[in-house]
């Protein structure tokens, strides 16, 4: 078997299926069905070796990886998507984070960090994008199914 059964890592002998199938199963778990499958409906000749590559590298390759949990991956991934003015990855990557077990809290504390390391303008904005993304879920939260 290609993948570690304790901590679900890709192993190096994995064969690029197994490594894509491996990503697909992450991506699945920490971004939702949804949006894997509308990225996978909206792809084309143009971008589908794009979608390819992050399901492969990303998720498969990095993702997978048994050196920090999920939790660790998005604080970091969140401070990235700040550092780097990817404000709608960085709503992407909040709703995963809140998958991955970080509470808003813990999210508010990785904000407060980014404003003194990526800037005051930055966390401005990432915290805005973030209060939209707390207000969009609560809204969500109270419409009756």
């Amino acid at each position: 078997m290609s993948t570690d059964p304790k901590h679900g890592a890709v192993q190096r002998d994995a064969t690029s299926q197994e490594i894509y199938d491996a990503g697909m199963a992450v991506r699945r778990e920490v971004l939702g069905d949804a949006h894997v499958d509308r990225a996978n409906a909206n792809k084309d000749e143009f971008t589908d070796d794009f979608q390819d590559m992050i399901t492969r590298i990303a998720w498969g390759g990095i993702w997978t990886r048994p050196g920090i949990d999920r939790r660790m991956r998005s604080a970091v991934t969140i401070t990235a998507m700040v550092a780097h003015g990817h404000w709608e990855e960085l709503a992407m990557h909040i709703r995963a984070a809140l998958t991955n077990g970080l509470s808003r809290d813990e999210i508010k504390e990785i904000l407060l960090q980014t404003a003194i390391y990526c800037g005051v303008p930055s966390a401005n904005t990432a915290f805005k994008t973030a209060q939209g993304v707390f207000a969009e879920l609560d809204r969500a939260a109270r419409q009756p199914e």
